[in-house]
């Protein structure tokens, strides 16, 4: 049986297992499992990286850039947005291990964004949270050609902050990305803090968030009519281009 799996620590809930073991199902792949192996120490993927059993493992939090150190090669994307949660294992015939490292974040946020935008008004974006997450968003929107400001709750520089935020600010950034947690299941009455009111039929509101499926943030730009789009089609597209990866 082939191996493929998801690393982290810790790793409760998971859409990759639930995902994959559907899609095994559905086409009759009989041949693969997919399964969680939490990581106390990154130092411990040696074990599963040597094992011939696996061919490929998907990478979440906190080891999306330290399993870098474990890699023998990185795609063009992780090696420019300097994190990883794709890895390909090829095990060839003189008993040797290569591990190439991708990031498909970028890929699955790009092709689930670019149908949705209005290139007439959609030039700029705002990205709520400065964390990992960003990361991918900001090389996506690189290659789509739009410009970005990063929003977080302390001042840094090139930054700005909630508070900084205001009505000629909104008006000039059509989209807005929530790359923080705010919101995510089980605390869905909170939401990013940005003036709303401001918000019209203009704005793109994305929430990289899956669970719930509208989160206050959704909901509330919604109501100011803005289009919206939650991260379940990213995570779907995401894991189609790791399965074209893993059988490539």
């Amino acid at each position: 049986m082939k191996k493929l799996g998801l690393i982290g620590y810790p790793l409760g809930h998971s859409f990759s297992k639930k995902y994959y073991l559907e899609k095994f199902k559905q086409e009759h792949i009989t041949d693969v499992d997919y399964d969680l192996y939490p990581l106390a120490q990154i130092a411990d993927f040696t074990t599963i990286a040597s094992n011939k059993d696996f061919y490929g493992v998907n990478v979440t939090i906190p080891y999306k850039i330290a399993v870098m150190d474990y890699l023998d090669e990185l795609s063009e994307e992780a090696r420019a947005i300097q994190a990883v949660n794709c890895i390909r294992i090829s095990h060839t015939s003189d008993g040797a291990t290569h591990l190439k490292g991708y990031n498909t974040d970028a890929y699955g946020f790009e092709a689930s964004l670019r149908p949705l935008l209005n290139p007439l008004v959609d030039k700029k974006a705002l990205i709520l949270g400065n964390g990992g997450a960003a990361k991918a968003v900001i090389y996506a929107l690189n290659q789509l050609g739009i410009m970005h400001t990063l929003v977080s709750r302390t001042k840094q520089a090139d930054q700005l902050t909630y508070n900084d935020l205001n009505a000629a600010i909104l008006a000039d950034h059509t989209v807005i990305i929530n790359c923080s947690p705010v919101g995510t299941f089980p605390n869905t009455a909170e939401y990013p803090k940005i003036p709303y009111e401001f918000l019209t039929e203009n704005h793109l509101c994305y929430d990289l968030i899956y669970n719930p499926e509208e989160t206050a943030f959704l909901r509330k730009s919604k109501e100011k009519g803005a289009r919206i789009k939650n991260g379940y089609e990213m995570l779907v597209l995401q894991a189609e281009k790791n399965w074209e990866i893993w059988n490539s």
